[in-house]
């Protein structure tokens, strides 16, 4: 796209300081996609930032940290907003749509430990018995219990360093955090350990970053269009199928991973797990990119089959 004289572009987020890393990084694209279009960041307040002490599984869990985001798209404060993809429920919203999805980041969740202690070979095994952790996360939870049932699961919330502040200062023995947050804010230092399927699933969008904008403002869809990554589109086109035909929550204990192989064709493994760990169904399909929803509602399809309604109707009752 050439110079023109359109108003800026305004991109809603929220404001902490990975969640601007990731508004920051969106309009550097935009940049390069559009160059003469001027970007300006609006932040947002979201009940997920400001309400740090309730479980997000508690809180109404779908929508807590993208609701206000998104309304200040519809109501013209702004022109697009940008989601971690992970917090983005499955759900459209009337009057939005999801037209950009950059590529994606590092995708796996990752072991930190306390300043002092951390090495780089740490694993799940060489944590003591009872060893506390901290995740908000009922999908990390229930994979972390099905391989180590003694470990004991402690709530934490906040960003990503008051999580780090609290680790450090002996609220827990570790906690668990996504690997590409670290990495964005110039952390990966505090990684101990990498955790990969099939000790632990990423979740729904893990990594990758969604951009919703109206649905009748064609100028900004074809831009995003251009900052679009065909393979992370592909990828996280089947995860988000898969959940939704599952009618799962984003914060519900549903894993999966998606990839491209060489010859183009796109394989995802899923698996549901009770909260508890004891329970797991695994399914995997595999497809073209072109047929990457079809894919995804295949594999949920499976899981339902092998008992995951089961298990999810636990969850949500």
């Amino acid at each position: 796209m050439t110079e023109c004289s359109r108003p800026p572009v305004r991109i809603a987020t929220r404001a902490s300081r990975l969640a601007l890393w990731q508004a920051n990084h969106v309009a550097s694209l935009l940049r390069d996609a559009a160059p003469g279009v001027a970007v300006d960041v609006v932040e947002v307040s979201t009940l997920g930032d400001r309400d740090r002490s309730e479980p997000l599984s508690q809180m109404g869990g779908m929508g807590v940290f993208t609701r206000e985001v998104q309304s200040a798209v519809l109501d013209g404060r702004a022109d697009i907003a940008v989601h971690s993809l992970k917090d983005l429920p499955t759900d459209p919203v009337d009057g939005l749509v999801l037209a950009g999805v950059p590529q994606r980041g590092p995708r796996f969740d990752v072991l930190v430990l306390p300043v002092g202690q951390a090495v780089s070979d740490a694993s799940l095994d060489s944590l003591p018995q009872g060893a506390r952790i901290g995740t908000g996360s009922l999908r990390r939870q229930s994979q972390l219990l099905h391989h180590r049932p003694d470990l004991t699961m402690r709530e934490i919330r906040g960003n990503v360093e008051t999580r780090l502040r609290k680790l450090d200062e002996g609220e827990f023995d570790a906690i668990v955090l996504a690997q590409a947050g670290l990495h964005r804010l110039g952390l990966s230092d505090r990684v101990s350990s990498v955790f990969k399927p099939p000790l632990m699933f990423p979740a729904v969008g893990q990594a990758a970053l969604g951009i919703e904008c109206r649905a009748d403002d064609a100028e900004t869809i074809a831009i995003l269009k251009q900052v679009t990554h065909a393979v992370a589109l592909a990828e996280v086109r089947a995860e988000r199928a898969c959940l939704a035909e599952l009618r799962a929550g984003c914060h519900a204990p549903v894993g999966v991973l998606s990839e491209v192989g060489a010859e183009g064709s796109l394989r995802l493994q899923a698996v549901v797990l009770s909260s508890d760990g004891r329970e797991r169904v695994e399914s995997a399909g595999s497809g073209p990119t072109s047929a990457a929803k079809e894919l995804g509602a295949a594999v949920a399809n499976q899981l339902k089959q092998d008992g995951a309604d089961k298990l999810l109707s636990v969850e949500t009752a």
